[in-house]
């Protein structure tokens, strides 16, 4: 179980991170490892409230609006250990319930082997295979296992690929012909957000542990930007963790739309060890 449950909070809530309040300056996010390469033309500190405003307003301009969402997701993850491939089927309803099931192969046999329920407060776990067992737990059991600070609203802009924490204080900046850097710092990660400077789609997140001692990183890529409902929705997106190992995670959307019907449901079948 904790393994499948790894993978559900490793693929979806891994980038989530306190409001940010402390003050960074971005040059030293951008010499540390991992960060994405951009040619910077000038930098320019934020003193300004007008400029800031200016940015978040034009981020916040491109979150996705909706009351339902449906999606099937080839899901990729590689370690120093194995790699494997899954299948997510995703339904969720706005600030109400997020449905998964998690298709893979198991003992040679492509079947659904986990499926979850997530509530803004709860969370419901059906292994189906192997050890076949239900669990509940509250909301703060991803926390756990994800070891990132996050809640339910924060999971779900996540996975539709919407901006995280965007009322932060936003230090500093650079920008390019191409891209524009804005850097954040809060109590657990500091935060090094890419723009795209033509119409400002999130590009690359990069959250760097403010601990030193746990020299931790996560890097999220969103790429191939697809019309979806009036919108523009990032169809792939790479993961990456880094602490003491590495792992990738790739996220491929296959089927995605917007305020249709939930398409998959959530039933607990009967006689499953409760644990």
């Amino acid at each position: 179980m904790k393994k499948f449950a790894g993978i559900v909070a490793c693929s979806l809530i891994l980038f989530a991170c306190k409001t940010v309040k402390k003050t960074t300056g971005i040059q030293e996010a951008i010499s540390k490892k991992d960060t994405a390469q951009t040619v910077v033309v000038k930098e320019i500190k934020v003193d300004s409230v007008s400029i800031v405003r200016d940015i978040l307003q034009k981020v916040v301009k491109n979150k996705i609006d909706y009351k339902t969402f449906n999606a099937k997701i080839k899901v990729d993850y590689e370690s120093a250990e194995k790699s494997d491939n899954y299948t997510f089927y995703v339904s969720m309803r706005k600030d109400s319930v997020i449905l998964i099931k998690v298709k893979g192969s198991f003992l040679g046999i492509s079947s659904v082997g986990l499926e979850a329920k997530i509530t803004r407060d709860s969370l419901v776990l059906v292994q189906l295979v192997g050890d076949k067992s239900v669990k509940y737990r509250s909301i703060n059991y991803l926390q756990e296992i994800s070891q990132v600070p996050f809640d339910y609203y924060t999971l779900q802009d996540i996975i539709m690929g919407n901006p995280i924490y965007i009322d932060s204080n936003v230090m500093s900046y650079k920008s390019s012909a191409n891209e524009l850097l804005v850097q954040m710092a809060g109590d657990v990660f500091k935060h090094l957000l890419t723009l795209n400077n033509s119409d400002f789609h999130i590009l690359h997140s990069k959250l760097d542990d403010i601990n030193v001692q746990r020299n931790r990183t996560c890097d999220i890529s969103q790429n191939t930007y697809e019309p979806l409902g009036g919108y523009q929705f990032a169809t792939y997106r790479k993961i990456t963790v880094s602490e003491k190992s590495k792992l990738d995670i790739y996220l491929d959307f296959k089927e995605y739309t917007l305020n249709e019907p939930l398409k998959y449901s959530f039933e607990i079948p009967k006689n499953l060890k409760r644990k």
